[in-house]
């Protein structure tokens, strides 16, 4: 069995979710863990424990850490172009945090080095493995729908319910970085739709809401990126013809979970429509149905921790500030998920945030750096996740101008993509 060194870049918040996945995954041998404020590598390391080395800055990393061969990059979003392309020209395997990048030039960078290098790198794209997104693309391959026609998905995210997150990660200028255009982190809504219709945006158009709130987040002078939008809105035109709606809203009053969801997807033979934990599926006539026929598919596409409390009664009101997990709707695996292919340990994962999407982020990251073959959310998908909502910003900015997307292609015809059957040694 195959085994790697990891190091672990970023100890925010997210990093103390995935440390103890990659201290247990089965072709891991050892994790080590970097940032720049050493209390947070002490915390770690007394969190969880099991740590080898500690660097204190990326830096550091590459030059002291070369028999290390896989990162994970867990750094502030605007960051992970640069150090993504640093770590891919040092010959690391980079797993990174969503989003790609905030620039076109860096995502189109990356793409060549990974052709160039055949080295493995994938996104942290939760949403690929979110209920809804894996329920519409199995209804969607099996031909239920028909051809893609509409759809709609969304990241609402307001910034009353995360603005500690941005604290946490930025210190005292944290709000110079939380004012980061909504489209620069369009990845989660972009991605549900485009890896479902295995299609790709070709033009936009996007509409913004000028954010005039007393937290003086957006505005013109008030961030990094003097982007005035706390809210956007887009209309893609996909590659086969359908359209997108995308809204990245982060002045949107709730905090609900999940807050990335597909609202519907429409084919010209069938739909799937979605309201965060309501979900149907639709067979049109064009399917052969003598009626539209609905079928409720709530059971299978929501968790099924949320399923039993349903049943029971026992759902109640939560407070994002004193529990941010604790929402039954978006912790736990749901029925359409596939345990089957997990390691064993990553099964019995406890009923974490994002779906327990991490557990296959990590597993298909590691799948791909032993066999060589293509992971979920590479470098080619990843960047037709982004560079969409790029595009969209800099339309809104000129008030909905439809726009043409940059598209650098498909992934090499020669590269083989993951499949995912379960692995023996898994069950060990």
């Amino acid at each position: 069995m195959k085994k790697f060194k990891v190091c672990i870049i970023g100890m925010g918040e997210f990093s103390d979710f995935f440390i103890p996945l990659f201290k247990s995954h089965p072709n891991v041998s050892e994790v080590s863990i970097c940032d720049l404020i050493p209390e947070r590598c002490d915390a770690a390391i007394k969190k969880h424990g099991g740590i080898t080395r500690v660097f204190k800055s990326f830096e550091d990393l590459l030059e002291n850490g070369k028999d290390i061969e896989c990162i994970a990059l867990f750094t502030q979003r605007h960051l992970h172009g640069p150090m993504v392309i640093d770590a891919l020209k040092a010959g690391k395997h980079v797993f990174s945090a969503v989003p790609m990048s905030t620039s076109i030039e860096e995502c189109q960078k990356i793409i060549e080095l990974v052709k160039e290098t055949r080295l493995t790198y994938m996104t942290g794209e939760t949403c690929y493995y979110f209920p809804c997104a894996i329920y519409c693309r199995n209804v969607y391959n099996e031909g239920k729908l028909g051809k893609f026609v509409y759809g709609e998905s969304q990241y609402y995210h307001d910034m009353e319910c995360f603005s500690y997150a941005f604290a946490h990660s930025g210190g005292d200028n944290w709000k110079r970085v939380a004012g980061i255009p909504p489209m620069y982190y369009s990845t989660h809504s972009i991605s549900m739709i485009v890896s479902v219709i295995n299609e790709y945006a070709t033009k936009v158009s996007c509409m913004g809401y000028r954010d005039n709130h007393e937290d003086g987040i957006f505005g013109v002078g008030k961030n990094n990126w003097d982007n005035p939008f706390s809210n956007e809105t887009a209309l893609m035109q996909m590659s086969g013809g359908g359209i997108a709606r995308i809204n990245e809203f982060r002045r949107v009053g709730t905090g609900h979970k999940p807050s990335s969801y597909i609202t519907c997807l429409y084919g010209d033979k069938g739909a799937y429509e979605g309201s965060v934990t309501q979900h149907v599926l639709i067979k049109g006539v064009a399917a052969g149905a003598d009626s539209t026929h609905i079928d409720y598919v709530s059971d299978l596409v929501n968790t099924k921790h949320y399923v039993e409390e349903q049943k029971a009664g026992a759902l109640g009101g939560f407070n994002i500030h004193e529990d941010p997990i604790s929402e039954p709707s978006h912790r736990g695996f749901a029925a359409v998920h596939d345990l089957s292919r997990l390691p064993k340990s990553f099964r019995d994962a406890p009923h974490t945030v994002h779906y327990n999407s991490h557990p296959y982020l990590v597993d298909d990251f590691f799948r791909a750096v032993v066999t060589g073959k293509l992971p979920p959310n590479n470098a080619w998908d990843s960047a037709r996740y982004m560079i969409p909502g790029i595009i969209a910003h800099e339309s809104a900015l000129r008030d909905g101008l439809p726009m043409d997307v940059p598209d650098f292609g498909d992934a090499p015809a020669n590269w083989e993509k993951l499949t995912f059957e379960p692995i023996d040694y898994y069950e060990e």
